[in-house]
């Protein structure tokens, strides 16, 4: 019996694998990252609003959005022929089945952010420089937060009838103290502002990981139940 560790490695393996044969999730994610970009970029007005104001709300809600596609197929692949019964029968800890689930989230959603934050770098002329390694910093912080949470509810959602409806409704209150800390580190970055002043907001992100992470593996088993 792998242990629970070696098990969440496996499952998350498992999805990627998955993912990586159909694609269809990240192309979806992806198109509708870029598509939100363009379509922000073209009612933009750019006399009313300064280029470095708007770039990091639309960054982030682009990310949110798109994120929450992945995060509803994780459990939604299970569902054929009933795939998560031999996941919950499995000799493994409850724990590994959420951990796997999150860590091939993770993926997803850095893979999409590696392709939509230099679009918006691109279309908004935001120059990057020496803060490409902040900017991952904090793109990771809010990617961990929102699949931590993300994947909870997912599950949650799955077997509902309207999971693609609950998922949303579920999972953004939750994203709000994400893309808050990271729109304004992100913000202070595009205006080649000192990273020490986004030590705040960073702190607040690492806050909330340390304690939703924590908070949604321990309440994963008692969910998956139900």
């Amino acid at each position: 019996m792998p242990d629970a560790l070696g098990a969440a490695l496996l499952i998350a393996r498992k999805d990627l694998a998955i993912e990586f044969r159909t694609r269809t999730a990240f192309f979806s994610a992806v198109v509708f990252a870029l598509l939100g970009i363009v379509i922000f970029f073209f009612a933009w007005d750019p006399t009313a609003v300064a280029a470095v104001d708007l770039a990091p709300g639309v960054l982030w809600v682009i990310f949110t959005f798109s994120g929450l596609l992945g995060l509803h197929r994780s459990f939604g692949v299970e569902l054929a022929d009933r795939a998560i019964d031999g996941l919950l029968g499995a000799p493994i800890p409850r724990e590994s089945i959420y951990l796997g689930k999150a860590m091939a989230n993770l993926v997803f959603v850095i893979a999409v952010q590696v392709i939509a934050i230099p679009a918006i770098a691109l279309f908004y002329d935001m120059p990057l420089g020496g803060r490409v390694l902040a900017l991952a910093g904090i793109a990771l912080l809010a990617a961990i937060g929102l699949v931590a949470v993300g994947t909870l509810f997912a599950a949650m959602a799955v077997n509902t009838r309207l999971g693609e409806l609950l998922l949303p409704m579920l999972s953004l209150p939750f994203f709000v103290p994400i893309v808050i800390p990271a729109a304004q580190a992100t913000a202070r970055l595009f205006a080649g502002r000192p990273v020490a002043e986004s030590m705040g907001w960073l702190k607040i992100l690492l806050a909330y990981d340390i304690v939703f992470v924590a908070a949604c593996m321990m309440a994963f088993p008692h969910t998956i139940e139900e």
